[in-house]
């Protein structure tokens, strides 16, 4: 039997494996060279671990990834790898099977690596990147701080150039200073990318990275390097979070990663980007692919609790139907089981791709297929920030919604919903902190920041935005002549049959939008010019609004992502399926939202009603679909590995069934 007449006699499973080809691809490859290498004993989720014990398993496990292809993914063909930035982000999202493996993974072979790579002359990166592909060099990513954090300019940490010796001095002049949280410190690290302060012949020349080894081959401390343990976490207690501080730790003139930045022998700084607030923007640009990884994991530790909550709340039964001596009603029939899951498992697809076209543009500019000027770099830079925001916040309260909707059964470590709770919570603050993110995003927004405001100097936005006419603010990034073509078709504000009508979604999203950047200007505008602390209360008082810029910003870039994402399904089943999923995501969008549209009148309060029936509606029709939905996303039951999710609860009616039917 063909796969065409197996699709015609299960649509379902026809249906299921489309929408699996449509969310698998471009690089479905890796995604299925990740479901094959990711089995067995060795990478099943095990609950119970103390930290030693869970550090061991993972270090263990990354041990075994190294063996394969996955490391190489994003380094270039020159020194083992395989120049497929867009795999190798791909491939991290989709370690979900024990997210402190995944986050390892990150550090490792994303910040460590990607810092070199980035970061690193062409003489460093084939000097060092062999050795970080092959786990010969287990490395750690030295940025955060215990005084500064979101605010990487401010970092203390001092590295002084001396022309006599040709050595840098990397030192921690106070507890501030402290590099603190820092995957793979406490236990396996070997090395780490250190950002400090460059100083020489009495300059400092801002944040740079330096190559600094913190450990021997037996695994001591090295001489000036203190290390210690963060200790036990929520979460991710695989992965072994350290503290790192240096007491003058003298490293040679070639441990500076000196693509944007040299120093020469008699102590001379040169850089290739002379203006010191543009080199530190283009420097932290280049490691944006972390972020855009964070949000695809998040995304993934969504999908799989919806998995579980979805296959549980079809099995689970509660309560007799009317009519019925004894037959009960699945958990996923109530309309209040539905309102949890199905917009968050719509929202989800929504994400994905959003996530896709974001892992496609990365790649595309960092191998030349599309190359970028500086507009689209920091449009890609800025999106990367505003979706990591979204999608982490959304994946820790989808994932807190399928624990409470498994009831005591999603209390459990065994059902894994804990624990992917836990772990996915300090998504929303490393990579960036999201709330920070989004005033990047915003002020984005707002204009080409980098040459305006310099270092995103406050007094200088005001002054700025004080003097700027904001129209036009809409520029669309996925599927533009389609999205074009849709908007301009678009209904008025007639029946409720246009509430359905994609044209009449994309407009709204984008009017909100629009709307709402120019109050924001309009905001910072009335503020006037005035010194920086004049200038600073301004900006303060109108934060709020800033990041109410960036959430409508990315719902709409997230809708036109779906939108083009539905366009490349050339399966009919799956096609109408995912118009009603896009439906769900963009209505559920304005329901939560209605106040804005109802004070702002988008919508009269006869519409906002039938928005609020329509995702009633769109939940029942969605219902017997959500198994299907939630099986495409391709997750190996050995990853979920949650007891309820894998017909335990379906057993144990079955078992009480003949018990009674024995008697």
């Amino acid at each position: 039997m063909t796969d065409a007449e197996k699709a015609e006699q299960h649509p379902q499973e026809g249906t299921e494996q489309a929408l699996r080809a449509l969310l698998d691809g471009r690089w479905g490859r890796v995604r299925d060279a990740v479901r094959t290498h990711v089995r067995g004993e060795r990478f099943a989720p095990v609950a119970g671990l103390s930290v030693e014990e869970h550090r061991a398993r993972v270090a263990d496990q990354l041990a075994a990834l190294a063996r394969t292809e996955v490391p190489g993914y994003g380094f270039p063909a020159e020194v083992g790898g395989a120049d497929d930035l867009g795999a190798s982000c791909t491939a991290f999202e989709m370690l979900v099977a024990d997210m402190s493996l995944m986050v390892k993974v990150g550090v490792q072979w994303g910040l460590f690596g990607g810092a070199i790579h980035a970061l690193g002359s062409d003489g460093q990166r084939a000097e060092h990147l062999p050795g970080v592909i092959g786990l010969e060099v287990p490395g750690c990513f030295a940025m955060t701080e215990t005084g500064h954090g979101s605010d990487v300019q401010r970092l203390r940490t001092t590295a002084d150039y001396d022309p006599g010796s040709g050595m840098f001095t990397v030192h921690t002049p106070d507890e501030a200073a402290r590099k603190d949280y820092i995957g793979n410190a406490a236990r396996d690290g070997r090395a780490a990318v250190v950002f400090a302060r460059l100083r020489t012949r009495g300059e400092d020349h801002g944040v740079h990275a330096l190559l600094v080894p913190i450990r021997d081959a037996d695994g001591r401390p090295l001489p000036g390097v203190a290390i210690g343990d963060c200790g036990p976490k929520a979460g991710l207690n695989g992965v072994d979070n350290g503290r790192l501080t240096f007491d003058r730790v003298r490293v040679p003139r070639s441990a500076l990663l000196s693509r944007y930045g040299a120093v020469a022998e008699d102590g001379t700084y040169s850089s290739p980007i002379a203006d010191p607030s543009r080199r530190f923007f283009t420097m932290l640009g280049t490691l944006v692919r972390g972020r855009v990884s964070v949000a695809g994991g998040a995304g993934t530790a969504a999908k799989a609790a919806l998995a579980i909550a979805v296959r549980y709340g079809e099995a689970r039964r509660q309560f007799t139907r009317p009519g019925s001596a004894s037959e009960e009603v699945p958990l996923l029939d109530y309309r209040a089981y539905q309102r949890r899951l199905l917009p968050a498992l719509a929202r989800t697809y929504a994400l994905h791709f959003a996530q896709q076209e974001l892992v496609a543009s990365l790649h595309d500019a960092q191998t030349g297929e599309r190359p970028l000027d500086e507009h689209g770099r920091r449009e890609l830079e800025s999106r990367a920030a505003g979706l990591k925001a979204v999608a982490t916040w959304h994946a820790l309260d989808t994932v807190q919604d399928c624990r409470e909707a498994c009831g005591g059964a999603g209390y459990l470590a065994a059902n894994r919903l804990p624990q992917l709770r836990a772990d996915v919570d300090v998504f929303t603050t490393f990579e960036g902190d999201n709330t920070v993110l989004l005033q990047l995003l915003a002020k984005a927004l707002l204009t080409d920041y980098r040459d305006a405001f310099g270092d995103l100097d406050t007094a200088g936005m005001v002054r700025f935005a004080a003097g700027q006419v904001l129209e036009g603010v809409i520029e669309r990034t996925a599927a533009r002549s389609l999205i074009e073509r849709l908007v301009s078709a678009a209904p008025g504000r007639g029946d409720a049959d246009e509430l359905r009508d994609r044209g009449w979604q994309l407009r709204l999203l984008e009017d909100r939008e629009e709307h709402t950047v120019a109050g924001l200007a309009r905001r910072l505008r009335r503020a006037g010019g005035g010194d920086g602390r004049s200038a600073f209360a301004a900006f303060n008082q109108a934060q709020d609004h800033l990041l109410r810029a960036a959430r409508v910003h990315v719902d709409r870039v997230v809708l036109e992502a779906f939108v083009a994402g539905i366009d490349r399904c050339s399966d009919a089943g799956a096609r109408r399926l995912l118009e009603k999923v896009c439906d769900l995501y963009v209505l559920s969008v304005v329901e939560e939202d209605r106040a804005w549209f109802l004070e702002h009148e988008r919508l009269s309060g006869t519409r906002a009603k039938a928005v609020v029936k329509a995702v009633d509606e769109l939940c029942a029709d969605l219902r017997p679909h959500a198994r299907t939905l939630v099986d495409a996303f391709g997750l190996p039951d050995e990853w979920l590995a949650a007891p309820i999710a894998l017909g335990a609860e379906a057993e144990r009616q079955a078992a009480q069934m003949n018990a009674e039917s024995d008697r």
